[in-house]
């Protein structure tokens, strides 16, 4: 049985992943359970990796990674060198000696490598760097052969004829892309431009076969042409004359009539009109035969001479008019020039003439190309093989980074910057590293929201570019974070943005801040009553200084020098309403009055009372924040963007706060703690004022003051004065007489 590989596990985010950080762990990644893995497929963009290293990985080119695909990628990497150890390295520059020496396929990237080193000047030398590499290709690819199997005509500059034979095919059969970049010839399009002229030959030489009785083949064609660009024309005319001929009656409807002549009248007319060549090529008279000099529609009047002197002419003789059975004879001597002309080959070079055709063939071109074609195949190899040993090289460089970024996220939970994460958010005086690069916003927030976490959505610019990122705020309070607020992004570049929230999904950042979180939402809520009835007091006060204003407008002057009545000279208050006032204060203080009394005489139990009222005002939010921050996790806000994530990545709140940052003072620095534009606060003292007599007045009830006070000061001599005395006892009853 094959030995198993021992593995190493870390406990992260609430899940066991492996350490991968040797080459025999790369090597046996296949053997790993893929339910241990902390991902089973990522995006190819969107990430913070070489996506030139990910499009090799990505086999089917699809724009995802999936776990077989970087099994097999592991797997090819280890089988072409001697130790696994190497791939551990993160190195671009690949030691020749660590190649295999039994595998067909290692020996080759070998040969390729030493190549490479002569062809720079270095043979001898024992290693071979990425950028070498890709020099290569990029030098290769710009060589007229540089193995795509795609002729460029610029490459053939010293064969101008060739170069525009190219340039045709291409015009008319399309281009190949080659690995330049450029378009070309390939041999596809070679084959088929060939293949068509060598047709067009063919039917060329069959027309040499049959002239349909007329001197050269080119007067047969010209016929057979000028036939077909009046047969169905001439065949309506026949047809309508053998219709008039078996009815006398059909032949005023099958003849155009006079309101038909009445409508073209009023139009401007030119021998190309439609509506005139629509009408019949000559006038229809039962059993009548074809004019061809005089009496013809003018629309086909050209047609018409073209067909007398190429076709009637040199067959049937000089006639002015054809019958009918002169017509059919026409038809069948020239019968065969048709289905030839029918016959003509469907290609993309249209006409080609016969000459031209076989000078093609014969020019030997063809065979040209093709060598030259095959020329830059035989270089395919050698391209191939470079190809290979670039892959070896990022594999060797990216692909541990890759496993602990994908496999397991020790990158992430070790804070050294992983895969997903797009940068730093500075904004509201702390900065987020838990930012992701997001390619629709909207459709990215309705799976993120299950994550749990505090999230928002920001459009970042730079220099006419935009991109949207979302960041996790997983850490301080959030009271100052709303749509429209700016920051700065940092991406991994250290490039900065321009960002601003568009789109905040609102979730507990900690229990501390759940705990103030319904006393913060009384203050705004009574802030904003007491907002909306201030305003709605202004707005009344304002719309009756309106009215009186206008009042005192409209009032006449006579009635201004009119003595007031002596109701007038003074309101006087209404006893009632007073009297409601008053009860109503009365009412309100004895109320409190009497909750204060049964609060003080809870004495040592007031404590536990203020706990209570705490926990009945508090305790609800910091429940719910509790089994939020218990769910909180990173998976949803991956396989938003594209990753497959199979654990339960959670955001504890030691991760949280590492993710969140606030503003701290250095620890060195110097403060000067006087502000002179702090604010007063004198109702602070107030509070405080009340709260230091409230404590003295428990402290008083419960008697913890007797030990200082004097014995007239004590609770308990005073309760004694105030109480009232006992009732006194009863007389006796005085006793009867003797």
């Amino acid at each position: 049985m094959q030995q198993q590989h021992e593995w190493q596990f870390f406990r992260a985010g609430g899940v066991d992943q492996v350490t991968i950080r040797t080459g025999a762990d790369i090597a046996n990644i296949g053997q790993l359970d893929q339910k241990l893995w902390v991902a089973l497929a990522c995006p190819t963009r969107g990430i913070e990796f070489d996506s030139a290293t990910l499009d090799m990985i990505d086999l089917d080119a699809d724009g995802r990674i999936r776990a077989p695909e970087l099994v097999q990628a592991c797997e090819w990497a280890v089988s072409m060198v001697q130790d696994p150890e190497v791939l551990t390295t993160g190195s671009d520059v690949l030691q020749l000696s660590s190649l295999r020496g039994d595998s067909d396929e290692a020996r080759a990237l070998l040969d390729e490598a030493r190549r490479i080193l002569a062809l720079q000047g270095r043979s001898g030398t024992d290693s071979v760097s990425l950028a070498e590499v890709q020099q290569r290709l990029t030098t290769l690819n710009s060589m007229p052969f540089n193995g795509d199997g795609i002729l460029n005509p610029v490459t053939l500059a010293d064969h101008p004829a060739l170069a525009a034979l190219v340039e045709r095919i291409m015009a008319a059969y399309g281009s190949a892309q080659g690995c330049d970049g450029q378009p070309g010839l390939g041999r596809a399009q070679l084959d088929n431009f060939f293949t068509d002229v060598q047709a067009i030959a063919d039917w060329h030489a069959r027309a040499q076969s049959n002239t349909c009785a007329l001197p050269t083949q080119e007067q047969a064609v010209a016929a057979a042409q000028a036939l077909n660009a009046v047969q169905a024309k001439v065949e309506d005319f026949f047809a309508r004359t053998r219709l008039a001929a078996f009815d006398a009656s059909a032949l005023v409807p099958l003849s155009p009539s006079v309101e038909g002549y009445a409508a073209l009248g009023k139009q401007l007319l030119s021998q190309e009109d439609a509506a005139i060549a629509a009408l019949p090529v000559a006038t229809v008279v039962a059993g009548g035969e074809l004019p061809l000099t005089q009496g013809i529609n003018p629309a086909w009047a050209e047609a018409m001479a073209t067909l007398r002197t190429t076709a009637v002419e040199p067959l049937l003789g000089p006639l002015d008019s054809l019958s009918a059975a002169q017509w059919a004879q026409l038809k069948a001597q020239l019968a065969p020039c048709q289905a030839w002309l029918a016959d003509h080959p469907a290609t993309p070079l249209g006409t080609v003439a016969q000459a031209e055709a076989q000078a093609l063939l014969d020019s030997g071109m063809q065979q040209q190309l093709q060598d030259f074609i095959q020329h830059d195949e035989d270089e395919k190899q050698h391209s191939v093989h470079a190809i290979a040993l670039e892959k070896l090289i990022r594999y060797q460089r990216d692909l541990l980074a890759l496993l602990n970024n994908f496999v397991a996220f020790s990158q992430f939970y070790n804070r050294q910057g992983a895969a997903f994460q797009a940068g730093t958010l500075f904004l509201d005086g702390r900065s987020c590293d838990l930012t992701v690069d997001v390619a629709n916003p909207a459709a990215h927030a309705t799976l993120a929201g299950m994550a749990k976490v505090f999230l928002a959505y920001c459009e970042c610019q730079r220099n006419g570019q935009k991109r949207h990122i979302v960041a996790a705020f997983t850490a301080g309070d959030v009271d100052f974070l709303f749509v429209g607020r700016n920051g700065i992004f940092y991406d991994r570049a250290g490039q900065d943005w321009d960002a601003t929230i568009t789109k905040l999904i609102e979730n507990p950042t900690s229990i501390g801040q759940a705990f103030f979180s319904p006393y913060k939402k009384f203050v705004r809520m009574v802030e904003e009553q007491v907002a909306k009835r201030a305003a709605a007091k202004d707005a009344s006060v304002t719309a009756s200084l309106d009215a009186q204003a206008s009042k005192l407008v409209d009032v006449s002057k006579s009635a201004a020098a009119a003595p007031a009545p002596a109701a007038a000279a003074g309101k006087k208050t209404d006893v009632g309403t007073v009297a409601a006032i008053g009860v109503a204060l009365g009412s309100i203080s004895t109320v409190l009055v009497g909750i204060f009394g049964k609060f003080v005489e809870l004495g040592p139990w007031i404590p536990v009372a203020l706990l209570g009222i705490i926990l009945a005002i508090s305790g609800p939010s910091m429940l719910i924040a509790w089994l939020k921050l218990r769910e909180r996790s990173l998976g949803p806000i991956l396989d938003a963007s594209g990753w497959a994530i199979n654990g339960r990545m959670k955001i504890n709140l030691q991760l949280g706060n590492s993710l969140s940052q606030a503003a701290k003072v250095p620890l060195s620095a110097k403060r000067i703690t006087h502000d002179p534009f702090a604010d007063k606060h004198t109702a602070r003292w107030v509070w405080g004022v009340v709260a230091v007599l409230m404590l003295a007045a428990l402290a008083w009830r419960c008697g913890w003051l007797d030990r200082v006070l004097p014995q007239p000061w004590q609770y308990n001599a005073v309760m004694a004065e105030v109480a009232p005395p006992p009732p006194a006892a009863p007389a006796p009853a005085p006793s009867p007489a003797p």
